[in-house]
């Protein structure tokens, strides 16, 4: 034993190395139940809903159920990731899990709409600390070169929750009650807690901060501001509504206020620096493009199947799973190849070139098109995504300090959140005229009165009560309406393909940390040298 010391090293090296990789295995597990539960309640309320707005005599306010839920989350984003900078992350993370459950109750217990809204509000708030916390936690944690290992892990927690969301929401709206869509965050979350409470030990330091209040009212009410727009806009409200302009014109001022607030604040919720880093910058514009895509072309897949296939709600659901399954492989493969080659440009190149060509695709869907073609098209689209998404979060991490870790995290969520509700107004505004517009063409003036296609779209199941040559002439009209959102998605992706290549490839880091003893982001040169100056300029 002794005639091989070497061997004996290695030896004890390798077991050392297979006891950190199951404990990070097991914080891993928790974030990925936190991050879960944020992510089904994205996807399992929306089967509930018809019973919810039947049961609480709501049907006019139905839509501020999922509204309420995204305005919190959203605006909740970068504060989020200011607080676990300054407070540290496993506290946030264990009083997000905390917010979260409480709003589940309290959602499961309402009595009229008017609280369940409000109670939605609370959960939202909860969501956006359990999708940053968890992220910038493995910042935390994992070097951003062994990083890459571990992202199909989140991809399989956004893949899951987009299938199994919808089917369990109908299962306990049909065999239970639609409380239980949000009771059974409770279960998932106590182990969640009890997890990150035993396993996650991270480095705390104690020191004076200044909270940026002024800063966080403003970014949240250009945030609400925003939101109210890409949600009302040609829905609720006409886009040259006097209502639409205004809250235009209050989300402009505010963004210029919040601007100002942040170059005088001690601790900005965003600190403006970050944005002269070039990899930050570059990969949240890239961010938001993905986001536009990604929130506004996907959404239109399951109406495609329901109307022009006549696909149920559940089995278009099912129908998604070659997109999810492409997002899946590439989010495993791309993130195996990063922490074996130490490189992450190719990836975000190749993922928005393969999207390009898989949102073209799309857009030659036809109402002859077969479930195996429409299946490889929508995998090409998730294979694209998952060979950027998760890169672009490794890429931002890595460019940045340990102090500003959990901002600059909360921010590529933030800015594809925003990305994606731009993205559902701006292609659902020119869905619905391109359907205004073609319904005259294939219907005649006589069937026009029994169409209206907000609610056939809404409810596919109307389409099956018309007359059969109505049906098709309004099939044809919303596919060739689809066709038009699909094809307006291509330039927006290749735009993000041309961003890409701005993108600088910083070389990963072997450290789990960036050690920045003045609190400030790291250069170019300092990056690529993987130290940081003590003091400052």
């Amino acid at each position: 034993m002794a005639e091989h010391p070497d061997l004996e090293d290695q030896a004890v090296a390798d077991e050392a190395g297979r006891a950190e990789h199951r404990r990070i295995l097991i914080i891993l597990g928790a974030l990925m139940l936190g991050m879960f539960l944020a992510a089904l309640d994205q996807t399992i309320v929306a089967t509930a809903l018809p019973t919810i707005a039947g049961d609480l005599h709501g049907l006019n306010h139905l839509s501020w159920v999922v509204t309420a839920y995204l305005l919190t989350s959203t605006i909740s984003t970068p504060l989020w990731g200011k607080l676990g900078d300054l407070y540290g992350r496993k506290k946030l993370f264990q009083a997000a899990i905390v917010i979260f459950l409480a709003g589940s109750v309290l959602s499961g217990l309402s009595q009229d709409m008017l609280e369940l809204i409000a109670f939605r509000a609370v959960q939202g708030v909860g969501a956006g600390g359990l999708m940053v916390g968890a992220q910038a936690i493995i910042g935390d944690v994992v070097s951003p070169r062994q990083r890459g290992r571990y992202m199909g892990y989140f991809g399989a927690v956004f893949g899951a929750s987009s299938v199994i969301g919808p089917l369990a929401g109908g299962f306990f709206t049909q065999h239970l009650s639609w409380r239980w869509v949000f009771y059974i965050n409770l279960p998932i979350g106590i182990v969640a807690l009890a997890v990150i409470a035993a396993v996650l030990h991270l480095p705390v330091t104690r020191t004076r901060h200044a909270i940026d209040f002024l800063g966080a009212s403003l970014l949240g009410g250009a945030v609400t501001a925003v939101i109210l727009v890409t949600t009302w806009g040609g829905t609720t409200y006409p886009w040259t509504s006097p209502t639409i302009l205004a809250l235009e014109a209050v989300a402009a001022v505010l963004i210029g206020m919040f601007v100002w607030a942040e170059r005088g604040a001690a601790e900005p919720i965003i600190p403006l620096n970050l944005f002269r880093i070039s990899v930050f910058s570059v990969s949240n514009a890239i961010g938001f493009l993905i986001g536009f895509v990604m929130f506004g072309v996907i959404i239109y897949i399951p109406l495609y199947l329901q109307t022009v296939h006549g696909a149920s709600p559940t089995s278009s659901g099912l129908q998604l799973l070659p997109l999810i399954l492409g997002m899946l492989c590439t989010f495993i493969i791309s993130g195996r190849l990063v922490t074996k080659q130490g490189r992450y440009k190719l990836f975000p190149i190749l993922g928005t070139a393969v999207m390009t060509v898989g949102i073209y695709l799309l857009s030659l869907m036809t109402p002859s098109t077969g479930l195996p073609l429409s299946s490889f098209y929508m995998f090409v689209v998730g294979a694209g995504i998952g060979l950027v998404m998760q890169v672009l979060v490794v890429a931002v991490q890595n460019a940045v300090p340990r102090s500003q870790l959990g901002t600059a995290t909360s921010s590529a969520t933030f800015f594809r959140t925003i990305g994606g509700s731009f993205g559902v107004a701006v292609l659902g505004a020119i869905f619905n005229s391109r359907l205004a517009d073609n319904l005259p063409k294939y219907l005649p003036a006589s069937a026009l009165g029994e169409v209206h296609g907000s609610n056939i779209t809404a409810s596919p199941a109307q389409l099956d009560a018309l007359p059969p040559a109505v049906r098709h002439g309004f099939v044809l009209a919303f596919n060739d309406s689809l066709h038009a959102v699909f094809l307006v998605g291509v330039p927006i992706s290749l735009a993000a393909f041309v961003l890409t290549w701005f993108i600088k490839e910083l070389p990963l880091r072997d450290r789990a940390y960036v050690v920045d003893d003045a609190g400030r982001a790291p250069d170019t040169r300092e990056a690529i040298e993987g130290t940081m100056s003590p003091g400052g300029r």
